[in-house]
């Protein structure tokens, strides 16, 4: 442990003592190195309550100031749309605190419930096995379905999630996207790549027209929930959420992009079961045409990211060597576009 987390841990301790009304120990603390945008802390908080010793699991989130998704990406929305789902059906961690003064920990932080369960990567051999011998199993593909099902029944505007922004009728939602996106771009300083300019050109003159509206993840895939014995203990990475249409995340689940070596839906689910047992769940007919314009969309985005991704890493805002290889996956992301584009 470095010099520098031992201070962090002690600030966190302090902090939950005065939250608790006690002293707290921290025990078990894992400074994991899984997400993009955050900090992130696995630890066993310990005090005592009237005499009785207490013990939470908790994960702290930090915002470490130079995030891939800059202002799009802040704790305190995360924060008060993990309390409006306690409520709710969608298996999401219980969110305890979030703290907005940067003189606690140096930066704003979130406090939530440490959920039981693994996140294997889909990206590598040990994670695609993982996934591979749970399709065959059959219990993961339905609660992976299921759960998505759980987020797009939620009465939104029963949980107060309307602070999220409505977008009106017609093309308003995917002209949203759109200029969140493209503003992500901007901000990168990273030069367009042809292509990406054909892509937003593209995106831009055909964009689809909606009137459906649900909670939206914005990134539901394997990699961003937990799963304990085969069922998903949580969905995580409440970052790219939004009120908007519910196809928005069932392309993100049909494309391409998201599954590595097979053609397993997130690398887990087989695409007829999945259909099926969403349209069931939902009573929602999934429109392939929107999903088509919406998986392009995708494309862009993931462009964006990895532009965001590189441009911090190249003028030392971003440390992270996980970004120093970022820059080949853009043309990866936009030749995919292009093939969907007809070229």
């Amino acid at each position: 442990m470095s010099e520098r987390d031992g201070h962090v841990e002690a600030d966190i301790a302090g902090y939950l003592g005065e939250q608790f009304g006690s002293p707290v120990r921290l025990h078990d603390v894992q400074r994991v190195a899984v997400g993009w945008s955050h900090e992130t802390w696995l630890f066993d908080a310990e005090w005592t309550d009237d005499g009785t010793v207490l013990r939470q699991g908790l994960c702290l989130r930090r915002d470490p100031g130079n995030a891939l998704l800059r202002e799009m990406s802040d704790l305190g929305t995360q924060f008060a749309v993990l309390r409006a789902l306690e409520a709710t059906a969608v298996p999401a961690p219980k969110a305890f605190f979030y703290e907005a003064d940067p003189a606690v920990l140096g930066a704003p932080f979130l406090v939530m419930e440490k959920v039981k369960g693994i996140c294997p990567s889909p990206w590598g051999s040990a994670g695609q096995s993982f996934y591979r011998d749970a399709a065959v199993r059959g219990v993961l593909p339905a609660s992976f379905t299921d759960a998505l099902v759980a987020i797009h029944r939620v009465d939104w505007r029963a949980a107060g999630l309307d602070f999220l922004g409505v977008p009106g009728p017609g093309e308003d939602f995917v002209r949203r996207e759109l200029s969140k996106w493209r503003a992500l771009i901007d901000a990168s300083a990273v030069e367009p790549d042809p292509v990406l300019i054909d892509v937003l050109c593209w995106l831009e003159s055909n964009v689809p027209s909606t009137d459906r509206r649900s909670l939206v993840h914005g990134a539901y895939r394997t990699g961003n929930v937990l799963i304990d014995e085969d069922r998903v203990s949580a969905v995580l990475d409440w970052e790219t959420e939004v009120i908007g249409d519910p196809m928005y995340d069932v392309a993100y689940v049909l494309s391409p992009l998201n599954r590595e070596g097979t053609e397993l839906l997130s690398n887990v689910v087989d695409e007829r079961a999945f259909r099926e047992r969403y349209e069931a769940g939902t009573g929602v007919t999934i429109d392939d045409d929107v999903c088509r314009y919406y998986d392009v969309l995708y494309a862009m985005r993931s462009a964006a990211f990895w532009m965001s991704a590189t441009g911090l890493y190249v003028d030392g805002r971003n440390t992270d060597l996980r970004l120093a290889r970022t820059a080949w996956s853009i043309p990866v992301v936009l030749d995919n576009a292009a093939k969907a584009l007809g070229y």
